[in-house]
């Protein structure tokens, strides 16, 4: 129990007393009487204060909530007393997260229950626990502040930002594919797969046309097929040191996880399956399987991977995904690719390539394409702008000698990883090189 700022004024309040005391003005027995009667009617405030029963507390929040989304989370106060209650309410959340509206001081009404809400931005994944709630009840005659703690522990789940995928749900898959940006060869009747037939139209080819079923209905009938539906694709994310750049508000690791789980999305809407496997960092693996329900396991086995601050040894990585993913597939392996790594990367892309078609999604950070296209004003910003350059040239070096190896290279940034990642799947797919 703490005094508070009325209490501390009263009693700078009696330093007028005793002044006049002092002078004379005043005898001393009324400055006793003041005194005394303060004390007592603080002691009596603190023990009202004391026997006040700590409000119930219930907190309103999803078990599982997307990260860097705001979100609101309510509170609900119960207080069980005779008269209202002045409180300061703060939620003890986890983590150094942004948050709006918090503390709060609110009047819960006797005998009735309050609801409060504040806003709360997770910034990062994986499990999480809220403490409890702190409170800080305030004297009758507010002379007195005690602080409390209510146990409302809550385990909670940050996932990664599902929303686009929740929206990708409601459209087809080329729909889908548009909306992040993949430019996509319109096609027609020239898949793998054979779905119907149908009609000869003009443009079709004569290797479309069934001449059996032609004769029958004496009118030309054209085959019409679809992309092979029996094919893989395995994501293999890097958790290494690389992946802990920043670019706004995530890391490069959650900008390429958000990214897998789109082109992931699509694959799953065209048939295919699809696996993952984590290397470098931390360690995960999911065998491919197909279905939407694919996403749900990927969501739960990811949601709290996390990069590292190691070495990422992509030899032991392929050494890895050979032993468990013998079938031939389509591996897209995200990563930032640098020139000290370049000749590690590289034989892990050719050991790659012997059973798969592998693609290596490079990361390039967006605050290097803004500052080469800063002017020059002094030295010091020359020196910043060539290092940018010798760094870009590094990377195109890399680049250059995977391409020469016959790997698919994309160097792109952040922003652009979802649309050029589902392009390259779709390219492909639809090329029939899986």
């Amino acid at each position: 129990m703490t005094p508070a700022p009325a209490l501390v004024v009263a009693l700078l309040a009696l330093a007028a007393p005793g002044l006049a005391v002092a002078l004379g003005w005043m005898p001393a027995g009324a400055l006793a009487v003041l005194a005394l009667g303060l004390v007592a009617v603080a002691a009596v405030d603190a023990r009202q204060l004391a026997r006040l029963p700590t409000p119930d507390v219930a907190r309103e929040l999803p078990a599982i909530v997307p990260v860097g989304v705001e979100r609101e989370v309510a509170l609900r106060l119960r207080h069980a007393g005779s008269g209202a209650l002045l409180v300061d309410v703060h939620d003890l959340h986890p983590g150094a997260w942004p948050v709006r509206a918090l503390p709060q001081r609110v009047s819960v009404p006797a005998q009735r229950e309050l609801r409060l809400s504040y806003r709360l931005t997770p910034a990062e994944r994986g499990r999480f626990e809220f403490a409890a709630c702190a409170l800080r009840l305030h004297s009758p005659l507010r002379l007195w502040c005690q602080q409390r703690r209510v146990a409302v522990g809550q385990l909670l789940r940050v996932y990664p930002n599902f929303a686009p995928l929740a929206r990708l749900a409601l459209v087809g898959a080329e729909q889908a594919s548009r909306t992040l940006g993949a430019h996509l060869k319109r096609r027609r009747g020239e898949g793998t797969d054979f779905q119907q037939l149908r009609e000869y139209r003009l443009g079709d080819s004569l290797r479309q046309i069934d001449w059996k079923a032609s004769q029958r209905v004496r009118k030309l009938v054209s085959r019409e097929y679809q992309d092979e539906r029996n094919q893989q694709v395995m994501l293999l994310l890097d958790t290494g040191r690389r992946m802990l750049a920043r670019d706004d508000l995530l890391s490069h690791f959650d900008h390429g996880l958000n990214a897998a789980l789109m082109v992931a999305w699509i694959a799953l809407r065209q048939g295919d399956a699809v696996g993952l496997l984590a290397a470098g960092g931390d360690a995960r693996f999911v065998a491919p399987r197909r279905g939407l329900g694919t996403i749900d396991v990927l969501l739960n086995a990811l949601f709290d991977l996390q990069a590292q601050a190691v070495a990422t040894d992509y030899l032991d990585a392929v050494a890895t995904l050979a032993m468990r993913q013998p079938r031939r597939c389509l591996v897209l392996l995200l990563t930032n690719a640098r020139d000290e790594d370049a000749e590690d990367l590289l034989a892990a892309v050719r050991q790659l390539q012997r059973r798969h078609l592998v693609c290596v999604a490079s990361l390039r950070e967006a605050i290097v394409d803004r500052g080469l296209q800063q002017p020059v004003r002094n030295l010091d910003e020359a020196i910043h702008l060539g290092a940018m350059a010798q760094y870009i040239e590094q990377r195109q070096r890399v680049h250059a000698a995977l391409r020469a190896h016959g790997a698919d290279v994309l160097d792109v940034t952040c922003a652009q990883l979802p649309a050029a990642l589902v392009s390259h799947y779709l390219a492909m797919k639809r090329a029939a090189r899986l």
